[in-house]
């Protein structure tokens, strides 16, 4: 197995050990980025070989009682995380020259943990929609067909997992931006419990509820390693959960697991053809392996919670966004309508929309009262042409707005709730798909856990990877 293949956990080892050095884990690395990179255009804002390969030098000098948990491991971090020393853009001409002098949280405690930050992972506009593409990069391509989307906004990063440039990424998720391009990558991407890996502090911290971020992985076991280096309360903002480890991440005993099927929500998420097929196979394994799965009627009205998750995304991603259209900066259409959106709704509206959000989060603790997981697709499309903006129809079904057609992504997202999306198999057409494994609120080990059981016993990314 080559050093651009192998699991995080195997290189972190030999890293510690001495068996393996910086300097020949970063020229692996280099090599790889080289030889994919032109093609998906996942990893941005490279920063200069020879300074990286410096650092790379310094790394192995220092002694193993001092080496962190992540000590020498190329990481590459998501182009909405501001990076000091490194162009931060937000996918966005706005911060097109934009480099920080500070690190942001998530990048501190991975510089912290002995990582070696290369460069960023390629997102959409400010993250905005599951389809990565900015005017400052360009798009990035889906490397088991070049010709559709990777998803996103964490698109960049499933890419560079899923070709070998990066052992281990980091990503947000507010609408499944953690879970569908990992879906979509044959790769696993974890939305952890709101609350447990905490964002900058800037603006309001204690309305913003729906956007965390999270970790993704070849692996569940390899996901956990980087949960532990970004997970832990923050002082200086609320919410925050106490830290609890999640490495190693053991594979659970699935006998006796209660396995919720929730499907396309009684019809509500129109599915494209093969989808729902493809995970209730997936489910199969589930089953063989001792687990219990049943179908479950939709416990909740969909259009209630979208028209909930709707007003309070407009709130708080508008509100986000609304100063930078006041000082006369020019946005991409979705930003537009989130802020037209913010600008014209009311408080009675916002307060509606969280009373809602409150009864769902009450009705899924019923769930979890008889099911350990809930399950749903992880996309309702499979990846798309490259060229088109968003969906515009699912089964014969239009989508009336640019994120409609993610809206299976949103029973976890809106209340909060930890959710693993772990590799289904793949469509006629070669191209991989997903499934979201989700648990009670702070449930996050036991998940993970779960999807580790299914990774052994199917091991997609490593039997399956891209054909480039």
């Amino acid at each position: 197995m080559s050093l651009t293949s192998s699991s995080a956990a195997d290189l972190l080892g030999s890293l510690h050990s001495g068996s393996l050095s910086a300097v020949e884990l970063m020229r692996a690395t280099l090599a790889r980025i080289d030889a994919v990179n032109p093609a998906t255009n996942a990893i941005v804002g490279l920063r200069d070989r020879d300074a990286l390969l410096a650092e790379a030098s310094e790394a192995d000098t220092v002694s193993v009682e001092d080496r962190g948990p992540l000590h020498g491991l190329p990481i590459a971090v998501k182009d909405l995380v501001q990076v000091a020393g490194i162009l931060s853009t937000n996918g966005s001409p706005i911060f097109a020259n934009h480099v920080p002098a500070k690190d942001d949280i998530l990048a501190a405690r991975l510089r912290a943990a002995g990582a070696i930050l290369i460069g960023k992972t390629n997102v959409p506009e400010f993250g905005l929609g599951s389809h990565t593409f900015n005017p400052v990069y360009g798009a990035t391509r889906n490397p088991y067909d070049l010709s559709r989307t990777c998803g996103g906004s964490s698109g960049g990063a499933a890419v560079a997992l899923a070709t070998g440039m990066l052992a281990l990424a980091d990503g947000s998720d507010m609408m499944g931006s953690l879970r569908n391009p990992a879906a979509w990558n044959n790769v696993y991407g974890f939305r952890p419990s709101f609350g447990k890996v905490p964002s900058e502090p800037l603006g309001d911290t204690f309305l913003k509820m729906m956007s965390t971020l999270g970790p993704m992985g070849r692996s569940p076991a390899d996901i956990g390693l980087l949960l532990d280096v970004i997970s832990g309360p923050d002082p200086r903002q609320p919410h925050g959960m106490p830290f609890e480890p999640a490495h190693p991440v053991k594979a659970a005993a699935l006998d006796g697991l209660r396995v919720g099927w929730l499907g396309d929500w009684g019809g509500a998420f129109p599915c494209e053809p093969g989808i729902l097929e493809l995970c209730q196979n997936a489910l199969g394994v589930l089953a063989e392996n001792g687990a219990t799965v049943e179908p479950v009627a939709p416990p909740f009205s969909a259009d209630a919670m979208w028209d909930s998750w709707i007003t309070l995304r407009s709130f708080l991603t508008g509100g986000g966004l609304a100063p930078l259209l006041e000082r006369g900066i020019e946005m991409k259409d979705s930003a537009m309508w989130e802020i037209g959106r913010y600008q014209s709704m009311t408080a009675e509206q916002v307060y509606a929309a969280s009373v809602t959000r409150s009864a769902w989060f009450e009705c899924a603790a019923r769930l979890f009262d008889t099911y350990d997981v809930l399950v749903l697709p992880t996309a309702q499309a499979w990846p798309f042409d490259i060229d088109l903006p968003w969906p515009t129809e699912i089964a014969g079904r239009k989508m009336d707005t640019y994120h409609r057609w993610m809206q299976v992504t949103i029973p976890a997202s809106l209340i909060g709730l930890p959710a693993l999306s772990v590799p289904a198999g793949f469509g006629p057409e070669g191209l991989p798909m997903g499934m979201q494994l989700i648990g009670r609120h702070g449930n996050d080990g036991r998940i993970l856990s779960v999807g580790q059981a299914y990774h052994e016993a199917t091991e997609w990314p490593q039997m399956r990877p891209p054909a480039i």
